[in-house]
């Protein structure tokens, strides 16, 4: 299976490898991505998400092999990049904004956008632009970053993966909500094959999403 390749009627993220290859990996979710966020800030707005996703090994093994020993300029690296930031693209980053609750629209193209070689992980290096730069003195904000369908688990480690930029250390916080979903929602998740997908109107990523939130006075 290409990894580039999204089949969303089967409901396989992006990320999806040749799962056959590891015959113990039966419960969702399948791939794994570390992420990182740094607000961007411009004349005291608010104006995108600074996002570096790091997949692991087996859902980096397509991609790596693809590139091959390119140079990180290269234009295979470019070509590789661009497919994947579509898929990205085409699920709305895979991430919500809100601000006193309200969604917050996203630019329709990333600024800039990498992928890169971190030892045997691929990573995806993008800025998530907001449609329209938002004020921070005195507001907050929230926003999360899944998969749906729980086929990949996308998570921050810990507090350390959400950092501020100078401009706004002295101004901001940045914290992270982990939920602790019940054991039956964790046992549903384990029963799932990698062929099975949870129906759309259970939302079972979203059980699992952690969500982060920026308050500056």
């Amino acid at each position: 299976m290409n990894l580039l390749r999204y089949n969303v009627f089967a409901k396989i993220t992006f990320f999806a490898v040749a799962l056959a290859a590891c015959p113990v990996a039966w419960s969702h979710p399948h791939s794994f991505i570390a992420m990182q966020v740094t607000p961007v800030e411009k004349d005291s707005q608010l104006t995108g998400l600074k996002m570096v996703w790091v997949m692991d090994e087996i859902t980096s093994a397509d991609l790596l092999y693809d590139a091959g020993k390119a140079k990180p300029d290269s234009e295979i690296w470019k070509k590789l990049a661009a497919e994947v930031m579509a898929n990205v693209l085409g699920q709305h980053y895979f991430s919500e904004f809100r601000h006193e609750g309200k969604p917050v629209k996203f630019g329709n193209l990333p600024p800039e956008y990498h992928l890169s070689r971190q030892g045997a992980k691929a990573a995806l290096t993008f800025v998530l632009p907001l449609d329209k730069p938002q004020p921070l003195a005195s507001q907050r904000y929230v926003f999360s970053t899944f998969d749906p369908t729980y086929f990949v688990d996308m998570t921050y480690d810990s507090e350390k993966s959400l950092h501020l930029p100078p401009s706004l250390a002295g101004k901001c916080q940045l914290s992270l909500n982990t939920p602790a979903p019940d054991a039956s929602m964790k046992a549903y998740a384990l029963s799932l094959d990698k062929a099975d997908a949870p129906p759309e109107e259970m939302d079972l990523g979203r059980q699992f999403a952690q969500t982060v939130t920026l308050t500056c006075r």
